[in-house]
């Protein structure tokens, strides 16, 4: 591979262009275009983010390493400032108002952990991270970085964003996996932390402890907090194999689905796409995450081999996280679908670790 990976510029356009499409459909209402500011915004954030991936694509990875605390901490700044100076919707303080428009600091946050974490255990050998074998090792190979990422989730998590928190852990984790520490010690550290969990229920807020509710008995508030996680399942099983048919889609038009721009727009694409769309887009995303991986196999720098593992990680992930949330097997946590989703900061900071991805296969 001598130039930019063509398969993943083709993936990426093409996953850009469902996300176009569903957000044209998600901002209608009773066949008008009701929403038009929301759709051409998230156009101008498209142009933006390829402009920025563009940008990445063409900076030497190996620069990242100069930045990687810098950026940690600027981040860190603003996740401080957000908690006292930002908008709170829907009972979360999560955005800043810079020039003119929102911006949401934990998606600068999941750059920069990203980046520090891939820095970090990029300069520590396998030896030093196989973690228990001598106190040193476990201060270096495990505990420092837990407290870089958990100084960020910490942060997050009190906006409140309890799916970036987590997203943020996750990738910690397989991290720490993926550079050497034995799976055994990461076992126990699970086992500590599930036998804590239910502590955590003492903090969250009384809107996630409803959505968490919910989950177990979605009939429990039909009419509040089990009004969207129902709706959606009636929109995605309504799609059926083929779907009702772009702009058909009547829980969307009709506007019973809640937030189906944002963090449900999978529902518009179940019930307008049915099955046979969603697993043409569930496609797109594994072969992107594999090409990704496919690339972290074949360099040979251990901070190259880091960037890729966890940007396919973190987009695996969300994807997931996002798709299970909308059909009811996860609790409704707030992320967005990655790429898909409106919302400039994340489609941006998304396509920026695209854009570091072609650099990393442009250079091998």
């Amino acid at each position: 591979m001598k130039r930019v990976d063509r398969k993943i510029l083709v993936i990426i356009l093409l996953i850009l262009f469902v996300s176009v499409v569903a957000l044209y459909s998600s901002c209608h209402q009773k066949g008008e275009f009701a929403k038009k500011m929301i759709f051409f915004k998230q156009l101008a954030w498209l142009a933006i983010g390829l402009f920025f991936m563009f940008v990445f694509s063409k900076i030497d990875y190996r620069r990242l390493k100069e930045i990687a605390w810098p950026l940690y901490f600027f981040a860190i700044f603003f996740l401080v400032v957000v908690l006292f100076t930002g908008h709170v919707r829907m009972g979360a303080q999560r955005w800043l108002s810079l020039g003119g428009f929102n911006f949401q600091p934990s998606e600068l946050g999941k750059l920069a952990l990203i980046i520090i974490l891939s820095t970090y255990f990029s300069q520590k050998s396998i030896g030093e991270l196989k973690v228990f074998n001598r106190r040193e090792s476990l201060l270096k190979g495990f505990i420092f970085p837990l407290i870089i990422t958990g100084v960020m989730v910490l942060l997050v998590f009190l906006q409140p964003d309890l799916g970036t928190a987590i997203l943020y852990f996750i990738i910690f984790m397989l991290l720490v996996y993926f550079s050497g520490v034995r799976l055994k010690y990461i076992l126990i550290f699970m086992t500590i932390l599930a036998l804590l969990s239910p502590f955590a229920w003492l903090l969250l807020k009384d809107y996630q402890r409803d959505r968490l509710t919910v989950f177990l008995d979605p009939g429990c508030d039909p009419l509040g907090a089990g009004y969207t996680i129902i709706q959606s399942k009636i929109a995605v099983g309504s799609g059926m194999f083929f779907g009702k048919g772009w702009l058909s889609g009547t829980q969307n038009q009709l506007n019973f689905l809640a937030e189906r721009h944002t963090d449900f727009i999978f529902s518009t694409i179940g019930e307008e796409w049915g099955f046979l769309g969603s697993m043409i887009l569930a496609i797109l995303f594994y072969l992107l995450v594999e090409r990704i991986f496919v690339i972290a196999n074949y360099v040979s720098n251990p901070f190259a081999k880091n960037l890729c593992f966890s940007i396919g990680a973190a987009i695996m992930v969300q994807f997931f996280v996002n798709i299970a949330m909308t059909i009811g097997l996860l609790p409704v946590v707030g992320v967005p679908l990655p790429f898909i989703s409106y919302g400039g900061s994340s489609l941006i900071v998304f396509l920026i670790l695209i854009g570091i991805v072609l650099n990393i296969s442009e250079l091998l």
